[in-house]
């Protein structure tokens, strides 16, 4: 069955700066991009996103139009496979999926989950984790584990796919599933909880301490200690420093020592910049640390204060505390920012890109160019040269 995931208007900007370089439902958020779990349920999927993203994820054709936001279910997919042309599935006001025009509308009663502010993205990690968890494995064999020195507790919950190795590590499912990924690596020394993904190709350095519900998308490698957070993929926190509650984009790397706060001093609830309002908003959360944007870097020993907002393409770096919003494309960090000019960053993608054997093509170019024109408003220091 064909169908488009859609952005809701009402949602994108909300998911700023993630959504800067993609649609809502490429996501990641459990072990599976949104779209990815579509096609587990058997889905045929394409994409109806802002006319600058087209050309890399492309519609299809249908008119079956399904909310980007939305992680599936079971009872879900059979709501929208049960729809007839001209009917609209809603939830409590919330329009989940459109056949046709949609004039007839059907309520849907049963619980959903929605992706609506960059904090969910961790905040539901594990319910997602545990869900796609059994979406994938279900009816498979793991492979063994054949290391003698490693330690394991909850096996039945650890699932292993072909050509990951893992050696000397201490693996705890009891409160939750872990899953390593096809080819993926779990070196000397490792603690991990969890619930816990080691998607595709990636790499938990020795020594590492993973606490739980925590995701490292594709060609990853991380160290050091992260608790509740999410790395879409091909992003690097490979040395020690602490990275909690927190949102990573793709072809990111912190540096030695990077350490993220994720609790005020005074236990107050975390605010985050948001994009939709100007300003900064309450999550009503009192654990929240750092939301990172595509391509952006980090120096060693960077301190990122409690809910802090890096956009696309950033490089921070220097003593002190960066401000807790730093925009796309900006160069600095606590002492001042200046821009990072398109052409330099091109060079730093290209070459960062190049060691996982991936180019930077004009596709993306485009796609990078119109962020760094429409991210120019957030620029303060451009209008003051």
């Amino acid at each position: 069955m064909d169908i488009n995931l859609y952005d809701p208007a009402e949602i994108r900007r909300s998911l700023l700066p993630f959504i800067f370089t993609r649609p809502v439902a490429d996501i990641r958020i459990g072990i599976l991009k949104i779209s990815e779990k579509w096609e587990h349920f058997g889905f045929n999927v394409g994409f109806s996103t802002e006319a600058y993203l087209s050309d890399k994820f492309k519609r299809i054709g249908t008119s079956l139009s399904v909310n980007g936001s939305l992680c599936p279910n079971k009872d879900l997919v059979n709501g929208i496979r049960s729809l007839s042309e001209g009917q609209k599935l809603v939830s409590e006001g919330v329009t989940l999926a459109t056949f046709g025009d949609g004039t007839e509308v059907i309520e849907y009663t049963d619980s959903i989950r929605l992706v609506a502010n960059p904090w969910e993205i961790f905040q539901y990690n594990k319910e997602q984790i545990l869900a796609d968890f059994a979406l994938i494995t279900e009816g498979r064999a793991s492979a063994d584990i054949t290391d003698p020195n490693t330690i394991t507790y909850g096996a039945e919950n650890i699932f292993i796919e072909e050509g990951a190795t893992i050696k000397a590590a201490i693996l705890n499912a009891e409160d939750g599933p872990i899953y390593i990924g096809k080819n993926a690596q779990v070196h000397e020394g490792t603690i991990i909880k969890g619930a816990f993904a080691l998607c595709e190709s990636s790499h938990v350095n020795m020594g590492a301490k993973i606490k739980g519900d925590t995701t490292i998308g594709p060609y990853s490698k991380v160290g050091g200690e992260i608790s509740n957070s999410v790395i879409f993929g091909y992003s690097n926190k490979g040395h020690d420093g602490f990275l909690g509650n927190s949102v990573i984009g793709e072809w990111c790397n912190l540096g030695a020592d990077t350490n993220t706060s994720n609790l005020k001093n005074n236990y107050a609830e975390v605010k985050l910049w948001n994009y939709e309002s100007g300003r900064f908003a309450n999550t009503g959360l009192q654990f929240c640390g750092l939301m990172m944007g595509d391509h952006a870097k980090c120096g060693i020993n960077t301190m990122f204060n409690t809910g802090t907002v890096v956009g696309v393409g950033a490089n921070v770096f220097g003593s002190g505390y960066p401000r807790n919003f730093v925009p796309s494309f900006a160069w600095g960090g606590a002492s001042g920012l200046t821009t990072f000019q398109l052409r330099k960053f091109y060079e730093v993608a290209e070459a960062v890109m190049k060691r996982r054997s991936i180019e930077l093509d004009d596709i993306d170019k485009d796609i990078l160019s119109t962020i760094f024109e429409n991210t120019a408003v957030y620029r303060i220091w451009e209008k003051k040269a």
